[in-house]
């Protein structure tokens, strides 16, 4: 694959969304009000309650998860409110989010439709493993490291859309696996500035793959970019064969690359909820 092309692309690609003619993502309506309300340093579990009850799915998933392994809740939740208060006001606006997103992961082209799930799949298993390193290793928020994980290929989006009229390009796997892998991350940082999420999220797509980045403290790009590599354990995907013992994110998070520990039963019951937040 050349420069050229990549080049080509992204500055095909970049005016068009200049032009309007290809739109950035846009967070759902119920995503927007529930972010809103989150921001309110007085809002309430029954105020936000009231605007995450208006979508059923998202209200039956955060019950789900409050009575999942990952709150260790000793009473059974039944209600929306209730399961705000047992996971807190940031937590719920970041899953809401979350569950939010899949809608977004849909195309007309049987190509990029097929693509664009499989990209959602592989966004909730980072997403889930994140959330167990960032509660285990770190002193990070797990809610927001799995919100991380998420949109670590949210760029991926425009630049399928973009896809979907250029059959010379759709229809070619590893012309299409080539320009993500060289676009997302810079498109995925512009997407999430859009959408006025947090400093320290909006670096996550453009980071993720610089292998060699050494932060000055343990960050979200940090937890994502270790998430990312496990995802593809027992692949042959190229990170597979990647010296990881080389990759400062591992220390950062006192993580051992190459060791072959057995998970605990707790964890492998978090782990497997975490990564059932958002199927």
């Amino acid at each position: 694959m050349s420069e050229k092309l990549t080049e080509a692309v992204r500055n095909d690609l970049i005016q068009a969304i200049k032009d309007d003619k290809v739109k950035l993502p846009t967070l759902p309506e119920v995503a927007i009000q529930i972010r809103t309300e989150a921001k309110n340093p007085d809002v309430s579990a029954a105020r936000l309650s009231k605007v995450i009850g208006q979508d059923i799915g998202i209200t039956a998933r955060l019950i789900k998860v409050a009575n999942s392994p990952l709150m260790r809740g000793s009473k059974a939740i039944e209600d929306l409110q209730m399961a705000i208060s047992r996971v807190g006001i940031a937590y719920a606006a970041n899953l809401a989010t979350g569950i939010a997103m899949q809608q977004m992961y849909q195309a007309s082209s049987p190509t990029v439709d097929e693509k664009m799930r499989e990209i959602w799949g592989r966004s909730t298993e980072v997403a889930g493993i994140a959330y167990i390193l960032a509660k285990h290793y770190t002193r990070l928020q797990p809610d927001q490291a799995s919100l991380a994980g998420l949109v670590h290929q949210i760029g991926a989006l425009p630049i399928l859309t973009y896809l979907e009229d250029q059959p010379k390009l759709n229809q070619n796997p590893k012309v299409m696996e080539f320009l993500l892998a060289q676009l997302q991350g810079e498109i995925g940082q512009l997407i999430l500035e859009t959408w006025d999420f947090p400093p320290e999220l909006i670096e996550v797509p453009a980071q993720i793959t610089n292998f060699s980045r050494l932060s000055e403290q343990i960050d979200y790009v940090d937890v994502v970019m270790i998430a990312n590599l496990q995802s593809y354990l027992g692949s042959e995907h190229p990170y597979t064969r990647m010296d990881w013992s080389e990759i400062p994110a591992f220390a950062q998070l006192g993580l051992d690359p190459n060791a072959e520990e057995q998970e605990a039963e707790d964890v492998s019951a978090e782990m497997e909820a975490a990564m059932a937040m958002f199927d």
